[in-house]
Parts: structure tokens; C-alpha cells; sequence
């Protein structure tokens, strides 16, 4: 998931935190854990109790205080990187430097999988009485690799899209307490120019410059309501393709009619939102515990009035939402200690315990036994996106270099619909870039 950077560990501090990993003075096990999330030791850095917590950084702050205050054996060195922190990782690997855990995205597994970088972990993982007959589907599917399990899903996450339901109440787009979403392409702009002309703001906020996983998210979706494969194979993209003409085509006409917001990176959409400058914001699920708190707080603009659903089915041939996820990955080391992989089990079954408390960030929770229960269906708006347990449908396993490529067409696809590139002229870029990377393994 893409979100605004927070105070994160410079890249400079790197070397001390991983030399500091190599003393054990004090005789504990020392387990080096990285991730990304952001950095927030100020707000949450004493705190051991997760519920306590809110937000992604809080709650997994919280969470690794709370196990190292359970494991007095054992030392964790936390090292924040920046957002998504693959190319840290990489040379990291490079320079037999590896962490013991490592956060990282089902789309990004394959990838250090075929590369030999990654332990299986189905044997770790059962010993430790955790089988992936516990995962829901998708988080199952996003860790499974030719029938092994690589990695402890933490979540599985969505865009969606966040509702302003004040504004909507404004421009009459309220029927029994809910919000009326378009179905179709001709309904999404009549209601838009419906909303723009009752509220004078636009009805779509959504990263335009900066930060390109936005829009790729959304070219993305509108490509698999079509029914379209994003890729012919594992070498080539279909991006350049009629559906992915029509999707990129009605991005660009709701940006130029003035649907959308401009000039936007990821945190002035976000801060656009809460100030209630526009209708709806293109987001993920990890921002539904934010925006549900400010619907409580009578200063906002959302003060009861945030509503949230998955992407409406807007091409009708395909009813599918995007999904993706985090999970925690055990980089191969072979100087790995038993004592410290013993440690890295204690810490993952900690994880899959307490992985209620992560579900309350807003992402989806990788436990079918979690899903199912009571607890995680009370809290607030879940019910109403619940339906992407269902509809969700995450990269193909097959590509690889998902991460650059997502860069790439979400760069691609924002030119065009800000203007800077014809619709052609953007597909082909897009479709050439991402087949030279396919092509250059």
C-alpha cells in the first residue's frame, strides 16, 4: 500500500542498526525485523498495548513492543525503511547483510522468490502450529508459490473509495443513509457534474503527480472490470489494448471535465479529504481507522458523515476488486543462529495471534477464523466492504518486477490523463516499458 512517508530510519543510520544487531552483551537473542509502515516512536514508541493504538505505524509499533515486553530473551532491532524499501532490501541481500523478518507485498514475492532469495515456510511455520488452511483465500493465494507457503500473511488490502457523505447529502446523492455510487460510465458522469454543481468541488480526489500507485490502482481495476488480462504472459504486458484504451481514455475525460481534483501528491489528496474538499477519495483500506475517527470528531468536516465501499462495477464484465497484501518474508541466511530463527517463529506466531489488532488499521484480516468472527464484523464500515473477501483478485503470480511496473504504468497513466500524453502515446510507452522489464530477466 502507498501512503505518505513518515520520519523514517535514514539509510545512513542503516550500518549502526545492523552492526548493533551483531552485539549481544547483554546475552538476549537479537531478531532484526524491517518493515515499512513509518516511523511514529514518538506517539507510540513506549507503548506495549496494540489496542491502545491506531493507525498502521501505531499498531505495529505497539505490536513489536508488546512482543519484546512478552520476550524478555529476546532483543528486536526495528529498522523503519522508506516506502516500499525493496531496493534497500536488494542490497541488502547483495551484501549478505539480511534482516531476519522482512514486510514485503504478495506481488513483490515472486520476484526475491525466483531469485533463491527467500526461505519456504511451510515446516517453520507448522512447527509453530500455523497452517495455511488458517488463511482466507486471498491471503492464502498471495504467500503460495508452486504449493509452498512464503511467507506469514499479515493482510490483504484494497483501494476504495471513501465517501464524504455530507457532500453527497448536498448534491442529493443519499438514499437511505447510504451513498448512490454510478454503475456505469454515463451514470459516474452525471453524478459528478450533479455533485460539482451542488457543491462547487469536484467529486474525485486522487493522486495525480509524485506518487504513481494511485493511478495505476485505479487503471488497474477499470482494465479487470472488463474483463482484460494486465498481462498476455509472463513477458508481455496488455496494457496497449481496447480495454485498456477505454479505461485510460474515461480517466483522462473525468480529470479534463474537472470530476478530479489536480495537482495532487498523496498527502494533499489525503488532507484534501479531511478538509472536505471533495466528494470521494481514492485510497486503501488502511486509511478506513483514520477517517472513521474524524467522522467522530465534531471539528471535521467528515463529523458523521464517512461512508466507504469497494470500487463500484462500473464495466460490467467482470465483477472483481484489485487486491494486494503484506506479509512478513524470512530472507535466506545462512548464518542465521537457530536461537535467532527460533526467534523469528516466536515473533510470527505472536503476529498470527494477535493479527485482530492489525485488522483494525482497516485492512482485510488474513484469518478466515477472524473474518467469520463477531469482534472484526462490529467494527465500524467492515460489512459494507466485506464483499472484496470475495471479489478480490490480486496480480498474476507468473509476472514478476510487479513493483517497477506498477511505477511505470501509474507514471504512464497520469500523463495521459493530466494531458501531458495522448491516450495512444501513453499506452504504448506504458506497454514498451513494461515488456523491456519482462523481457530483461
Amino acid at each position: 500500500m502507498r501512503r505518505a512517508p513518515g520520519l523514517l530510519l535514514s539509510l545512513s543510520l542503516l550500518p549502526l542498526a545492523l552492526l548493533g544487531a551483531c552485539s549481544r552483551a547483554d546475552g538476549r537473542t537479537e531478531l532484526v525485523i524491517q518493515r515499512f509502515f513509518g516511523a511514529c516512536q514518538a506517539d507510540y514508541g513506549q507503548l506495549t498495548d496494540p489496542s491502545k493504538a491506531d493507525g498502521e505505524c501505531g499498531i505495529i509499533t505497539a505490536m513489536i513492543n508488546e512482543f519484546e515486553a512478552r520476550n524478555p530473551d529476546i532483543r528486536v532491532i526495528e529498522n523503519t525503511v522508506f516506502w516500499p524499501g525493496y531496493d534497500q532490501l536488494t542490497a541488502q541481500l547483495a551484501a549478505n547483510g539480511a534482516p531476519d523478518l522482512v514486510t514485503m507485498h504478495s506481488s513483490a514475492i515472486p520476484d526475491y522468490d525466483a531469485r533463491g532469495l527467500l526461505e519456504p515456510l511451510d515446516q517453520p511455520l507448522a512447527s509453530v502450529g500455523i497452517g495455511p488452511e488458517q488463511f482466507t483465500a486471498a491471503a492464502r493465494a498471495g504467500v503460495t508459490l508452486d504449493g509452498r507457503t512464503m511467507g506469514l500473511p499479515i493482510d490483504v488490502w484494497s483501494p476504495l473509495w471513501h465517501v464524504n457523505l455530507n457532500l453527497f447529502r448536498k448534491a442529493g446523492l443519499v438514499r437511505d443513509g447510504a451513498p448512490v455510487l454510478p454503475s456505469s460510465p454515463e451514470e459516474f458522469r452525471a453524478q459528478a457534474a450533479q455533485f460539482r454543481r451542488a457543491t462547487g468541488k469536484p467529486y474525485f480526489i486522487q493522486v495525480t503527480n509524485k506518487d504513481y500507485s494511485g493511478p495505476m490502482r485505479i487503471f488497474y481495476v477499470w482494465m479487470m472490470q472488463q474483463g482484460a488480462a494486465l498481462f498476455s504472459d509472463a513477458r508481455h504486458a496488455n496494457f496497449d489494448s481496447a480495454e485498456g484504451r477505454r479505461a485510460l481514455q474515461f480517466m483522462r475525460d473525468l480529470y479534463q471535465r474537472g470530476d478530479s481534483a489536480i495537482n495532487m501528491d498523496y498527502a494533499a489528496a489525503v488532507s484534501a479529504y479531511l478538509k472536505g474538499e471533495g466528494g470521494i477519495l481514492v485510497d486503501g483500506t488502511w486509511m478506513v481507522g483514520q477517517f472513521d475517527a474524524a467522522a467522530r470528531n465534531p471539528d471535521s468536516p467528515l463529523y458523521q458523515g464517512y461512508a466507504v465501499r469497494p470500487f463500484p462495477f462500473l464495466f460490467h464484465e467482470r465483477k472483481v476488486s484489485l487486491v494486494d497484501g503484506h506479509n512478513w518474508v524470512m530472507p535466506r541466511n545462512p548464518r542465521r543462529t537457530v536461537a535467532e530463527r527460533e526467534a523469528a517463529l516466536r515473533f510470527l506466531a505472536y503476529f498470527a495471534a494477535n493479527d485482530f489488532q492489525w485488522a483494525r488499521t482497516g485492512h482485510f484480516p488474513a484469518y478466515q477464523s477472524i473474518i467469520e468472527s463477531a469482534q472484526w464484523q462490529a467494527l465500524p464500515h467492515r460489512q459494507d466492504i466485506a464483499g472484496i473477501t470475495r471479489d478480490g483478485e490480486p496480480l498474476p503470480k507468473y509476472v514478476r518486477r510487479q513493483s517497477p511496473i506498477e511505477s511505470i504504468v501509474g507514471e504512464e497513466a497520469a500523463a495521459a490523463f493530466t494531458g501531458a500524453k495522448s491516450v495512444d502515446r501513453a499506452l504504448t510507452d506504458m506497454q514498451r516499458r513494461a515488456n523491456e522489464i519482462l523481457q530483461s530477466y
